[in-house]
């Protein structure tokens, strides 16, 4: 399959600062690839060379089989972007503002009304299409710079914190449309909320000071964490010390550690040596001593434990 994104060893340097050294990924058409890393790890120096806001110092880009370097305007046509701080004027309506971006993108007519009502839909707009960009909230105006990077229906999208000051159930709707488009589309999301990772992305990219250090998909990665294989029991009181002797005694056990919660709540994490499953076994013993325990399950693995090992 050809990559519909192909970052050959990119470099971006600032002076004597190092931003990105030496990326090298690729995104096939299907894919959502988390791109992750913590602040000032170089995600957003990428993405802009991407997209062609910035040159690289060195390395290339294939977009589509266009070249970042040699034809940044082909690249551009293919690309939906959401940057950080998408810029929009806050003195157009939301429809005019649109408009506009229709008629960038060379979009007239009725296509562009067409192109218009069909983002309007998609970002949860239509409510707002007559107001001004400067009277909305965050997240509205986080959603009018979804739908201007939607609006031209591109192959690819770059998306920099998309979800970034949306609440709940607005967060929810953008992992929706993320989900709903991903089969056709080759998209590219930074985040730095890593159940969005699980929720939508199926690879992460990680990088720090500069340099790709993962390349994985979040179940791989979530196996690298230490609680992968754990088995965790729930109590709404703290029971007697048995409790711990046995789950310390079962095979396999590598450690039981516990936690106490607000009021009388405890949790016990059961974790295993290398290689042996546990769950049947603490299910088990459970079952032969009676215990109260009001939530058994096993965990998958901590993404946020594995984020902060690798970047550190």
């Amino acid at each position: 399959m050809t990559a519909m994104i192909e970052a050959k060893n990119l470099s971006r340097h600032f002076g004597p600062i190092k931003a990105v050294e030496n990326v090298s990924f690729s995104v096939n058409k299907g894919e959502v690839l988390g791109f992750l890393g913590p602040n000032g790890a170089g995600k957003s120096t990428t993405m802009k060379m991407l997209t062609c806001f910035l040159a690289p110092t060195s390395g290339t880009a294939l977009v589509c089989g266009h070249d970042v370097r040699e034809d940044a305007r082909e690249v551009r046509r293919r690309i939906g972007y959401l940057p950080e701080n998408a810029p929009l004027y806050g003195e157009m309506e939301v429809g005019q503002f649109l408009r506009f971006v229709c008629d960038v993108r060379g979009i007239s007519g009725k296509d562009a009304s067409s192109a218009i009502d069909r983002v309007l839909g998609l970002c949860s707009l239509s409510d707002v299409v007559k107001q001004r960009i400067e009277t909305l909230s965050k997240g509205f105006k986080r959603r009018v710079g979804l739908a201007q990077a939607l609006v031209h229906d591109p192959d690819i999208l770059i998306l920099d914190e998309p979800t970034d000051g949306l609440d709940p159930n607005q967060k929810h709707d953008v992992r929706t449309l993320i989900n709903g488009m991903a089969q056709e589309k080759c998209i590219i999301l930074s985040t730095h909320i890593l159940e969005e990772v699980d929720a939508v992305c199926t690879r992460a990219v990680i990088v720090a000071n500069g340099k790709v250090v993962a390349d994985a998909s979040p179940n791989e990665l979530k196996r690298r964490s230490s609680s992968h294989g754990a088995v965790t029991l729930s109590f709404e009181e703290v029971p007697d010390s048995s409790v711990s002797a046995a789950l310390n005694g079962l095979a396999g056990v590598r450690e039981v550690r516990e936690e106490k919660l607000a009021g009388s709540r405890v949790v016990y994490t059961v974790l295993p040596q290398e290689g042996k499953e546990l769950l049947s076994l603490v299910v088990k013993e459970a079952e032969s001593k009676g215990w109260q325990v009001t939530d058994l399950r096993l965990e998958l693995g901590q993404l946020d434990e594995v984020f902060r090992e690798i970047t550190s």
